[in-house]
């Protein structure tokens, strides 16, 4: 049993999604090739911006389409929800009640995936089965669109965007805790749904959308609030925080390496931010109703908190962040840089 029909879902999404820029077959390979090189370019830069060394052994990159974003996407959200579908199976959820949940869920998500994969420039694929590693993947179309619409330097812009995924990478490669902590928190979220009331069942679309915000780096809750218990807001105000972090460490290292590595990153930086700051009304709506608006505002928040510890105590001192779950920041602490230090660097 179910919580949504993936293939549907996936259909659904592969389906609605639009197609990406008019680019010949050439330019299409020229893009492909440059965005691997890319890639393992900035390894380096990354390394030496964060002190952080991760295994390049398991380093995979892969240059993908929309259509196989949100196929990947599938297949990491059916194994983050898989705790709570083996639930179903115990409680013995009525079957006509969960297939019809499975098929509403699969509208919801194949949608909602339809519209993030024209988004999305890039992302390193955490969460993955036992035993296997982690994918960097980058989103082609989208880099090429956004390169486009930004008119900006191409291989300035891609060299950017994989900075700031090379940086996810590094993360969990070097502190392979995190992963067991951020796959933790999120079955913990999961356990304490009601799959037993009625009601719950048919909000299963948006349980399963709350797993792909989580996922996505976005945490904001409130599509699911009626759905949730005090102690899953802890868990959401947590994930808040440590996703405020991960991605406001990407955001600054991104900008951290200089024009030595990305020589226009200035006018990149502030044609993206304008771009991400004024989204047209119909993508205003859409990052509303998605959490859209939440990530966002963990780049924001995060690199602030960032910037403020490392100004404080070096990239050295930053770093001890990532020794446990105990010196991770609060949410309170990613507003106020300080207080992480005095506490985890008295």
């Amino acid at each position: 049993m179910s919580m949504v029909d993936w293939d549907s879902a996936e259909a659904i999404g592969t389906k609605l999604a639009p197609a990406g820029p008019d680019i010949s077959p050439s330019e299409a390979n020229d893009a492909v090739a440059e965005l691997m090189a890319v890639a393992a370019a900035s390894i380096d830069p990354v390394r030496q911006t964060t002190g952080l060394i991760a295994d390049e052994s398991h380093h995979r990159t892969v240059i993908v389409d929309r259509d196989a974003w949100i196929a990947s996407n599938v297949a990491s959200m059916q194994l983050v929800v898989q705790p709570l579908e083996a639930r179903m199976r115990a409680e013995q959820v009525p079957s006509l009640l969960a297939a019809a949940s499975a098929k509403a869920g699969a509208v919801q998500v194949g949608a909602s995936l339809a519209w993030v994969s024209t988004k999305v420039l890039g992302q390193y694929e955490a969460l993955t089965a036992p035993g296997q590693p982690g994918r960097l993947l980058l989103v082609a179309p989208n880099i090429v669109a956004t390169e486009r619409l930004l008119d900006v330097p191409a291989r300035d812009f891609r060299m950017w965007v994989a900075l700031h995924e090379e940086t996810h990478r590094v993360q969990f490669g070097a502190n392979p805790w995190l992963v067991d902590h951020f796959r933790a928190e999120i079955d913990t979220f999961l356990a304490g749904m009601d799959i037993t009331n009625g009601e719950a069942m048919k909000r299963i679309g948006a349980i399963v959308m709350a797993a792909v915000r989580v996922l996505g780096g976005s945490v904001d809750a409130s599509v699911v609030d009626a759905a949730q218990t005090p102690a899953q807001k802890d868990v959401f105000t947590r994930l808040t925080a440590f996703m405020s972090l991960l991605e406001g460490h990407a955001d600054y290292v991104m900008d951290a390496v200089g024009p030595s590595v990305v020589p226009s990153l200035d006018e990149i930086r502030s044609r993206f931010d304008h771009r991400r700051n004024n989204p047209s009304s119909g993508d205003g709506l859409l990052r509303r109703l998605m959490g859209m608006d939440a990530k966002l505002k963990q780049y924001t928040d995060g690199r602030k908190f960032v910037a403020g510890v490392v100004d404080q105590v070096g990239m050295a001192g930053f770093n001890e962040v990532w020794q446990s779950p105990q010196t991770l920041p609060t949410a309170t602490e990613i507003a106020d840089p300080s207080s992480w230090v005095t506490r985890v660097l008295p």
